[in-house]
């Protein structure tokens, strides 16, 4: 499995969510009578190193495919976010004219473009052809390719390695991570910095967030973890921090190790002495995650099949991967949830994979006005709540099923 970081044969299983579709591949309405492939979703833990990962079922070129649905730039508060960690990137480094900022999976744009609004140069690379050329219309150099040594020395045969390497939630998404970090070595100036962005495994398990688990995503870490891997590629992780995004997430910092003008920040002992208080570094941590998730699953159902019988109306809110985890280990269609609203056009007149749900624009719910609104990227779920409070006007409700089912 080229996933491994380790090689070592795969035998502990974290959780096993059956069989789904990809979670990115919406359907037309042409292909809800065609056949459907589903693979296994099934997470193992490694006993040496405890990197969480997925047999590769799935392979990358096939996930990214030119008709990936995902744009980032639909999330206001990602994008507040992004332009927050700019203005701080900036200021920390003193990042000028002169600097080259590069960012690996930059999607459509939604990143760099605050770089580029203050004359910083930037490049984009990005292996999905729908994406890159939002970005490309936005005046963002972007590279249509998948990240790996072999582009690293393109950069740096064509002199643009980087004082910045940004990487935000792609570290999971990478099927060969030797590969990957050893690219970043080799395309990261001999005094810039990396900055990548992921979500926390500790998070994952202790709250229960089984829905970000994907065939696009083949690893799962802790800072243990991935402080293992940077070292083996001659990195150097040199500050940490705890964020808020996607339900908790980690941003690292890392530097050539042979560079020692960045002294390391107490945040990285401190980190890595809580997840060993945590027990992260043994086996037992990772066991007992299937009856929790499995809870929820019950609990989800429980509540949809009592309002089926109560001829209640459920809608559901945002068409994101996560949800299609949910639906799909639930086993839940149309007939427990009418229609998913969403508001990407890109994702708008398609169907949810596996579920068969219909995606409609936000007007579908104020047309219909359904009795409880399901959140399903739990991650923005104030935003979310915002802009969808005129459901109140009906007596409407939220629910979201994770960490556990809440209604309100």
């Amino acid at each position: 499995m080229n996933c491994r970081f380790d090689n070592l044969s795969l035998t502990h299983v974290f959780v096993d969510l059956g069989f789904s579709p990809p979670s990115n591949s919406f359907l037309s309405a042409s292909q809800l009578n065609e056949p459907e492939v589903y693979y296994p979703l099934k997470l193992y833990v490694s006993e040496r190193t405890f990197l969480v990962q997925i047999d590769e079922y799935k392979k990358a070129n096939e996930i990214f495919s030119q008709e990936y649905v995902y744009f980032s730039s639909y999330s206001s508060f990602w994008l507040a976010h992004c332009k927050s960690y700019t203005e701080m990137i900036m200021k920390r480094f003193e990042l000028n004219a002169a600097s080259q900022v590069i960012e690996i999976a930059s999607n459509d744009g939604y990143l760099l473009q605050y770089f580029k609004e203050k004359n910083i140069p930037v490049l984009g690379i990005e292996p999905t052809l729908s994406t890159a050329q939002v970005a490309q219309r936005k005046g963002i150099p972007t590279w249509i390719e998948f990240f790996g040594t072999d582009l690293a020395k393109k950069i740096v045969a064509e002199n643009k390695q980087a004082d910045l390497l940004i990487g935000n939630n792609v570290l999971a998404h990478v099927p060969n991570l030797n590969d990957f970090v050893a690219g970043l070595k080799i395309a990261l100036k001999p005094k810039g910095i990396v900055t990548m962005e992921f979500p926390h495994l500790m998070q994952l398990n202790e709250n229960n967030q089984f829905d970000t688990i994907y065939h696009e995503h083949f690893s799962y870490f802790s800072f243990l973890t991935v402080k293992q891997i940077f070292e083996k590629h001659g990195l150097t992780l040199f500050e940490v921090e705890e964020i808020p995004t996607h339900g908790g997430s980690l941003r690292i910092y890392a530097k050539h190790a042979e560079n020692n003008d960045l002294p390391c920040s107490k945040n990285v002992d401190n980190l890595l002495a809580k997840e060993i208080a945590k027990g992260m570094n043994t086996l037992a941590y990772y066991q007992g995650f299937q009856q929790k998730v499995d809870k929820i699953k019950y609990d989800f159902l429980s509540f949809l099949l009592e309002q089926k019988k109560l001829g209640k109306k459920v809608a559901g809110y945002g068409a994101a991967a996560k949800g299609n985890t949910l639906l799909n280990y639930c086993g839940i269609k149309k007939d427990l949830i009418s229609f998913v609203a969403d508001k990407s056009p890109y994702k708008q007149g398609k169907y949810l994979p596996g579920s068969h749900i219909p995606v409609v624009s936000e007007e579908e719910l104020k047309a219909e006005k359904p009795d409880f609104v399901v959140i399903f990227p739990w991650n923005i779920q104030k935003e979310i709540e915002e802009q969808l409070s005129y459901i109140r006007s009906w007596n409407g409700k939220f629910v979201v099923a994770i960490p556990e089912l809440k209604i309100w």
